[in-house]
C-alpha cells in the first residue's frame, strides 16, 4: 500500500525530471492531489460495503454467541442420517434459501458463518477433513445461486425487465440452466486440485486442461449435443468421462482405500515414528459437550512438529494425552492449541467417560489417481469417432448451384 502511494505521488515528478520540465513543484503537488482524491473516492465506495459488513456482523455475532450453527448441524445430521452426500445436499438447499434477497457481501458473510461450520463438523465425523476455503466456496456458490431462484430471484427480475418477460418464468428457466452446474461445488470438495490447493506449476497446467475438457464434456452431455445429436448412451458416457476427469480419485478409492485404520492404542508409537514435521490423522471419541450421555466423535489431522517421543509430539500438536489401560486418553488442550473447537464438541476431564483416540488412519501407498484419465480419454475418443462418422454419413449433400 505504501509503495503504491509512493508511486502515485512521485510518478509525475519523475516524468517531469526526465522530460526536463521546469514545473517540478507543480508536478509533485499534482501527485499529492491524485492520492488525496483517490483516498476520498475509496472512502466513499467503502460506505456501502461497511454498512453491509456491519449489519452482517450482527448476524455473525448472534450466530456465534448463541451456537445457532451447532443447532443447525444437529438438524442436518438428523435429517441426513449421517450420510455425507445427503448432508451436503441439505446444506446446499439451506444456503440457497439463506442467500435469497441478500447482496453479495452480506450473502457470503451469512452463509459462511452459519453453514460452513456445519459442513466442517459433519464432514469430520465422516472422516473427510476439508480445506476451509473449499467449504466457504461451496456454501457461497449456492448462496449466490439464489439470485435467479424464484420467488426472490433478483437477477431474474432484472433480466425480465430487460427482456420484457415474466419474472417468475424467467427465474425458473434460468434456474433450470444453472442447476446443471450445481454438481461442480460437490466435485471441488472431493477433488481440491480443482482449487489449486497444494498444486505445483506443472500440475496446475494439467488441472486447467483437464478441468476445461471436463466442463465442455459436461455441457455437451447435458445439452444432448457433441459433434452431432447425442444418443442416450452417449450422453451417459460423456457424463461418466466428465466425472472421471473431475474426480479420478473416486475410482482409485474403489480399487484401494486411501487409509489403513490402526487401533488408537498405537497412536503414541505411530506419532513417535512419524517424520520430522509430519502429520497424523486420528479419530477421537468421547462424551458430547451438550449431552454427556451421548457419544460424539470427530476426525483430526495433527501437525506433530519436531521429532520426539509420542507424548511430546502430541503436545506439540495441541493435545495433552496419556496412556491408561491400553487407551490413549486426551486429558485436555494446550494453552496455545489450534484445536479449541474441541471444547465445544466434547466434555473433557471426566475419568468415567474419558475422551480417547479411537483409531489412527495411515495413508496407503497407492498409484497416481491420474492413471484413470487413460480409460476416460479412450472412451472419449471412441465417442468422437462414432459421432464424426455419423455426422459425415447424415450430413445433407449441398445442392448444385443454379444459374
Amino acid at each position: 500500500c505504501l509503495a503504491m502511494i509512493f508511486i502515485a505521488v512521485t510518478q509525475h515528478f519523475i516524468k517531469g525530471v526526465f522530460r526536463g520540465d521546469h514545473h517540478l513543484v507543480k508536478d509533485f503537488t499534482r501527485g499529492i492531489e491524485n492520492v488525496t482524491e483517490g483516498m476520498i473516492a475509496g472512502a466513499r465506495n467503502m460506505i456501502s460495503i461497511g454498512i453491509a459488513t456491519a449489519a452482517a456482523g450482527v448476524i455473525v455475532g448472534a450466530i456465534s454467541l448463541t451456537g445457532a450453527h451447532a443447532m443447525v448441524g444437529e438438524v442436518v445430521e438428523f435429517l441426513s442420517g449421517g450420510n455425507l452426500i445427503i448432508m451436503l445436499v441439505l446444506v446446499a438447499i439451506m444456503s440457497l434459501i439463506l442467500g435469497m434477497g441478500l447482496p453479495t457481501t452480506a450473502n457470503y458473510l451469512v452463509v459462511s458463518s452459519l453453514m460452513a461450520p456445519v459442513i466442517m463438523m459433519l464432514a469430520a465425523k465422516s472422516g473427510l477433513i476439508l480445506p476451509l476455503v473449499a467449504v466457504h466456496l461451496f456454501v457461497f456458490y449456492f448462496g449466490i445461486l439464489a439470485d435467479d431462484t424464484p420467488p426472490v430471484g433478483l437477477a431474474a427480475y432484472a433480466a425480465a425487465a430487460i427482456s420484457k418477460g415474466d419474472p417468475i418464468k424467467t427465474g425458473l428457466q434460468g434456474f433450470a440452466y444453472d442447476i446443471r452446474t450445481a454438481l461442480l461445488p460437490f466435485l471441488f470438495l472431493f477433488n481440491t486440485d480443482l482449487l489449486l490447493i497444494n498444486v505445483g506449476p506443472f500440475k496446475a497446467i494439467l488441472v486447467f486442461v483437464i478441468a476445461t475438457m471436463a466442463m465442455m464434456l459436461f455441457a455437451s452431455a447435458t445439452q444432448g449435443w457433441f459433434f452431432t445429436k447425442n444418443k442416450m448412451w452417449e450422453s451417459a458416457a460423456l457424463l461418466l468421462v466428465a466425472f472421471t476427469l473431475f474426480r479420478p480419485g473416486f475410482w482409485l478409492d474403489q480399487v484401494k482405500p486411501p487409509f489403513e485404520a490402526r487401533p488408537g492404542a498405537e497412536a503414541m508409537a505411530l506419532a513417535a515414528a512419524a517424520p520430522d514435521g509430519g502429520t497424523l490423522r486420528i479419530r477421537i471419541t468421547g462424551p458430547d459437550f451438550d449431552d454427556p450421555d451421548k457419544i460424539n466423535y470427530t476426525s483430526l489431522i495433527l501437525k506433530l512438529g519436531k521429532a520426539g517421543d509420542g507424548e511430546t509430539r502430541f503436545t506439540q500438536s495441541g493435545l495433552m494425552v496419556m496412556e491408561d489401560n491400553g487407551k490413549v486418553i486426551v486429558e485436555g488442550l494446550t494453552w496455545d492449541s489450534k484445536l479449541k473447537h474441541l471444547d465445544k464438541l466434547f466434555t473433557m476431564g471426566d475419568p468415567d467417560k474419558p475422551l480417547y483416540i479411537d483409531e489412527v488412519l495411515l495413508e496407503n501407498d497407492r498409484m497416481p489417481k491420474e492413471i484413470f484419465y487413460i480409460p476416460a480419454l479412450l472412451l472419449l475418443g471412441f465417442i468422437i469417432m462414432i459421432q464424426r462418422r455419423r455426422h459425415r454419413t447424415y450430413r445433407p449433400e449441398k445442392e448444385p448451384a443454379t444459374a
